[in-house]
């Protein structure tokens, strides 16, 4: 029978030598994720079911990222139940203040995600470890306590869409106009339930950071999961990370529910408007003049090194327009700390802006850039649903690191070219 890579990957887990789509499988699960909002409500239900052990230190992680360093009371207290319990069964990879990161970018730069794997993590956007060829998707925090005392997961084997990518990215578009582009074409719940799989001649143009952005929003066209393609790029960045065996799958073309082209070389910087991921418009079609309060660059989406290498670029020499407030946030301390190396904090303190420690705070509007009535966000993070950054009349606007440099300076929705 003809599997995909996510369905061959799922068979391979659940000891089976076939899958088909709808089937109700049980997994093995080679990492379970959790952060400091998901891992205390897993934590509850791991000990009110009297579990003595997890299934393998190594492989339970948590990462206090969402609401640290703590912003209140009960997210101090949150992060206390997790602290707690990595120390309880000694988890190897329990990350808090001073090494944390979010969770998204950090897993990866550590090393632990691979091809072929099986991951769940009780967050949305653990899809985006497909961008290394491993299955990775989001769960509740019932399935994750579980999947920490047993290994185990059980799943309903997603049918998936192909998207063929061909021919290569223009200058100043990046892997976030890419799916935003996407989302624009089949909705928010155009994938809904299914696998995303890329591949094609035109993956070959996509760098890490660009595939790793896609997957992650994978989530916000109602996919199951986003996954590529391994090549030399995976490869390589996998040598310099990973050191354990990894499995490569490759997909049977005639398994696909569809199969969708997609012309990079056409896609042109796009921004999702209020107030959903699907409501795109490409920086050609905007006619008027969309006047901006905040800017937030950062985030599980776009918080990587290249991310800050584009808005560096953009802001050096520049200042933030007057009334701006723009927020950079390098995902990991690494990231952290090669900005500083490079020079790119002192270009963006210069510019105007804050830099904060790695965390999630605006993105879901905990702290850290909570937006007030009827203001408006230019942010490179991944959801603009209505009061996600916060008021209920505010406004977010998705784009790429570019289109949010380029507007910090001037004011107003733009790209770089309009900058004098």
């Amino acid at each position: 029978m003809s599997m995909t890579m996510t369905q061959k990957i799922l068979a391979n887990h659940a000891g089976l030598e076939e899958v088909k789509p709808g089937q109700l499988i049980s997994a093995k699960l080679d990492l379970v994720l959790g952060n400091d909002i998901t891992s205390p409500v897993a934590i509850k239900e791991f000990d009110k079911y009297g579990f003595a052990s997890v299934f393998d230190k190594d492989k339970v992680t948590m990462v206090m990222d969402h609401f640290v360093p703590n912003k209140d009371i009960k997210a101090a207290q949150q992060c206390k139940t997790c602290r707690q319990f990595a120390r309880r069964f000694d988890l190897t990879h329990y990350y808090d203040v001073g090494d944390m990161g979010i969770e998204h970018a950090l897993l990866p730069e550590k090393g632990m995600v691979a091809a072929g794997e099986c991951i769940i993590g009780a967050d949305s956007h653990t899809c985006t470890y497909g961008a290394l060829g491993a299955f990775s998707t989001g769960v509740g925090s019932s399935d994750m306590a579980a999947g920490m005392a047993s290994g185990t997961c059980w799943f309903k084997v997603p049918g998936a869409i192909r998207f063929e990518l061909i021919n290569e990215l223009s200058e100043g578009v990046s892997g976030k106009d890419v799916i935003l582009h996407i989302i624009g074409k089949i909705g928010v719940d155009g994938a809904l339930y299914q696998s995303m799989e890329f591949g094609g001649s035109g993956l070959s143009s996509l760098t890490m950071d660009d595939r790793l952005t896609i997957a992650n929003m994978a989530i916000e066209a109602g996919a199951k999961n986003g996954i590529f393609e391994v090549d030399d790029i995976t490869i390589a960045y996998m040598q310099e990370r990973v050191h354990r065996p990894y499995h490569i799958v490759t997909p049977d073309m005639d398994a696909y529910d569809q199969i969708i082209e997609i012309d990079l070389s056409k896609i042109r910087p796009t921004i999702a408007f209020p107030h959903l991921p699907e409501n795109t418009k490409t920086i050609d079609e905007i006619t008027e003049q969309i006047k901006i309060d905040q800017v937030v660059i950062g985030s599980c989406t776009n918080g990587r090194i290249s991310d800050m290498e584009v808005a560096a670029r953009i802001l050096k020499g520049h200042h933030v327009a007057k009334g701006v407030r723009t927020i950079i946030i390098p995902a990991t301390q690494s990231i952290y700390k090669e900005c500083i190396q490079r020079g790119f904090i002192d270009i963006f303190i210069d510019a105007g802006c804050i830099v904060s420690t790695p965390t999630c705070g605006p993105c879901l509007g905990g702290y850290m850039g909570i937006l007030a009535e009827n203001e408006r966000c230019i942010a490179t993070t991944n959801r603009n649903f209505v009061g996600r950054m916060g008021h209920t009349t505010s406004e977010i606007y998705l784009a790429s690191p570019a289109i949010a440099a380029a507007s910090a300076i001037v004011g107003y929705i733009s790209e770089a070219k309009e900058i004098k």
